[in-house]
């Protein structure tokens, strides 16, 4: 497992299909496959070292078949798979690290339940990370619906207090947008001392290099629309990496 810069390819299920959804919204959907285990095997088998797989019925409130998708995924491939959407109790927690994930990944409940989040990061340390996403620098939460007053660097402050070591940090308005990440709100999160994964907006490789010349705390980045539209290939992410750690 990579000590270095990771990428994450992500995989998103809604109905146990995979799609991509453009800034979150639930209307603006595309499908890029109903075989989300092929799809997760076909990313192993180009290389990556990490999958990010988000179940977007647990994020909207819905009840779906994603957890027996989810199992099959991380029964299908030998590569690490973070996971979140939905997670908002310790059974839903343990029903993922059961289905074989290896990290979780906590949204609205860390803002509505910050306790939870302690008592989780306790117990399991580095497997709990928090997702911060933010609309204008406020933190959105229920599947990106609702807004926030709380910004996101005062969140990531709350949650390092609370133990969390790693934040998955997306900037709402270029998710899907493939116009790059923003590499500046990630870096300012990182300030809080813990590792950011940075997400969304990703389209071409530069953006990659760019993100992993970063350096600091930014150690990954997840890529979703740009690899399903064939901007690029994980192989090709992850020579672009190695190109800017030679």
């Amino acid at each position: 497992m990579s000590k270095g810069f990771v990428i994450y390819p992500a995989i998103d299920l809604r109905g146990g299909r995979v799609v991509r959804l453009q800034q979150g919204r639930a209307d603006a959907e595309t499908t890029y496959g109903e075989d989300a285990p092929a799809i997760a095997k076909g990313f192993a088998a180009q290389g990556a070292e990490w999958l990010h797989v988000v179940n977007l019925d647990g994020a909207f409130g819905e009840a779906g078949e994603n957890l027996t998708v989810l199992r099959a995924i991380c029964d299908s491939v030998g590569v690490p798979v973070e996971f979140g959407g939905g997670l908002r109790t310790v059974e839903d927690v343990e029903q993922a690290f059961n289905a074989g994930v290896a990290r979780v990944i906590l949204g609205t409940v860390a803002l509505r339940n910050p306790e939870l989040v302690r008592e989780l990061a306790a117990e399991f340390v580095d497997k709990v990370a928090v997702g911060i996403d933010a609309r204008d620098g406020k933190v959105a939460v229920e599947g990106w619906v609702e807004t926030s007053e709380v910004t996101a660097l005062e969140l990531a402050n709350r949650m390092v207090d609370a133990g969390v070591t790693r934040f998955i940090y997306t900037d709402i308005a270029r998710d899907g947008m493939l116009v790059g990440p923003d590499l500046d709100g990630a870096k300012q999160l990182g300030e809080s001392g813990a590792k950011i994964i940075a997400s969304g907006g990703v389209g071409d490789l530069q953006h990659i290099a760019t993100a992993a010349a970063t350096g600091g705390h930014v150690d990954g980045l997840i890529i979703g629309k740009a690899l399903y539209e064939g901007r690029f290939t994980v192989r090709q992410a992850l020579d672009t990496v190695k190109g800017t750690r030679t």
